[in-house]
């Protein structure tokens, strides 16, 4: 009888205990805890969307926070407690500029509810805008616009002809007469049509020849424009490509037998300089191979290094000192150079080679 009692005083306790939990309880009914906006255009400004809810518990409820799982979504919501019986809501803002496609995003919700939290959820598709003919082709030139001015062969044989164009639009409000100036030896360039009507489009249409190429690596040209006869260098192509020397011919004997390139290491940290102070480092060549490396080119990445071997031939088994000097004069900041090596090893004939540290400016 005596547990009996015990037994039923505690679920007595207990019944006290949830009565009195329940009587001091919010509640937040949402009429939905997503929304999907279907399809939205990307240039009609934000879409919103009312999480709208009641308080159906007993005592006051306040939304401590409300926080976004990305910058592109904007929530506002009841910043004085919602009475009970009372209505709040929730308000959700999408950013759909420069988002196109599909998102799921979601919003967190911290109040004085039972777990603290809940989440909202909200989807959609953005619609890409309609671009401009001007925004198709950015890149302004003047007379003509396009979508790129820079046209990278990336790697060529000295032994193989490339050709690529660019796209070019008249949007001057007359015809135009297209010319050249500055083509290299090693290039072909022709413009296509030779007089663009307005708003009339054409190509820049360039043939890279590797075997017209008189030194190996890196090669970066600029081919100017010219507009009815008057000469303007401010406007113009850049072309670039790494030419590299062709070894698809070698027996595989020739390749046993080939060089090897390596170095002692590859990247230097010079660590903190003061501006105009020169940073030199030496890098160790070194041949692996059966056969002479032949060192083809060593170019640095600015005018601000200088790089030298010792020699251009590495006997098997030997090595020589590649001397890099880097000036500092000018270059505050955070810098990061490239020497890029070409070299006769036809399993890596581009090696490159790189310095970086800081430099503080005089005091």
């Amino acid at each position: 009888m005596k547990y009996s009692v015990r037994f039923l005083t505690i679920a007595l306790l207990l019944l006290a205990g949830f009565i009195s939990r329940a009587q001091t309880s919010t509640e937040m009914t949402f009429e939905s805890l997503e929304h999907d906006f279907g399809k939205i255009k990307e240039d009609a400004g934000p879409a919103n969307f009312n999480f709208n809810f009641k308080n159906t518990g007993k005592i006051p409820l306040v939304i401590s926070a409300v926080n976004a799982s990305c910058g592109c979504t904007t929530p506002e919501w009841s910043k004085e407690p919602v009475l009970p019986g009372k209505s709040g809501f929730i308000k959700v803002s999408y950013n759909p500029l420069n988002r196109p496609g599909s998102f799921n995003k979601t919003v967190t919700v911290a109040a004085n509810i039972p777990n603290g939290t809940l989440l909202l959820k909200i989807a959609g598709e953005v619609l890409p805008k309609t671009l401009t003919v001007a925004e198709q082709y950015p890149i302004d030139l003047g007379k003509l616009r396009m979508l790129n001015n820079n046209l990278s062969f990336v790697r060529i044989k000295n032994n193989e002809v490339k050709t690529d164009s660019l796209k070019f639009i008249n949007l001057s409000g007359a015809p135009v007469k297209i010319g050249l100036k500055g083509v290299l030896a090693y290039l072909s360039v022709k413009v296509v049509p030779e007089t663009v009507e307005n708003n009339g489009t054409g190509f820049i249409v360039v043939k890279f020849d590797g075997s017209k190429v008189t030194e190996l690596g890196f090669q970066m040209s600029r081919v100017y424009l010219t507009y009815n006869g008057e000469e303007n260098y401010n406007f113009g192509v850049n072309v670039t490509a790494t030419v590299e020397e062709d070894f698809s011919k070698l027996s595989q004997k020739e390749l046993q037998n080939a060089p090897i390139i390596d170095f002692n290491e590859r990247v230097y940290d010079f660590g903190d300089v003061t501006e105009g102070k020169k940073v030199e480092y030496t890098f160790k060549i070194l041949n692996k191979g059966k056969s002479d490396l032949l060192i083809r080119s060593v170019k640095a990445s600015c005018g601000c290094t200088a790089a030298n071997p010792t020699s251009n031939v590495v006997k098997p088994g030997t090595d020589t000192d590649l001397k890099v000097v880097f000036d500092s004069n000018g270059k505050v900041g955070l810098q990061n150079k490239t020497i890029t090596i070409i070299s006769n090893d036809p399993n890596s004939a581009t090696s490159i080679l790189r310095i970086s540290g800081t430099v503080s400016k005089a005091k």
